[in-house]
């Protein structure tokens, strides 16, 4: 998986060089290649992205809990 996301981030990249040169030479399609590249970066490889990093409970300790906040709060006001 580690490597597929490599490649997607590697062909998006590539597609963003692409639009940018696209634009500049003021090209009919560009806006759609521009377009297309983001929506690929926003529903193929950013979904796979976050699951792949949090797919084994890693953001559980980024969730703020009441015992979370209990331990954080308790000295304050001392």
């Amino acid at each position: 998986m580690k490597l597929a996301l490599k490649i997607m981030f590697v062909i998006f990249i590539i597609w963003m060089i692409i639009g940018a040169y696209l634009v500049n030479t003021e090209h009919e399609k560009a806006e759609v290649v521009m377009g297309l590249g983001i929506l690929y970066l926003s529903f193929l490889f950013m979904p796979l992205f976050i699951y792949y990093r949090y797919r084994d409970g890693k953001y559980k300790k980024y969730i703020i809990n009441d015992e979370k906040l209990k331990n954080a709060f308790k000295d304050v006001g001392k």
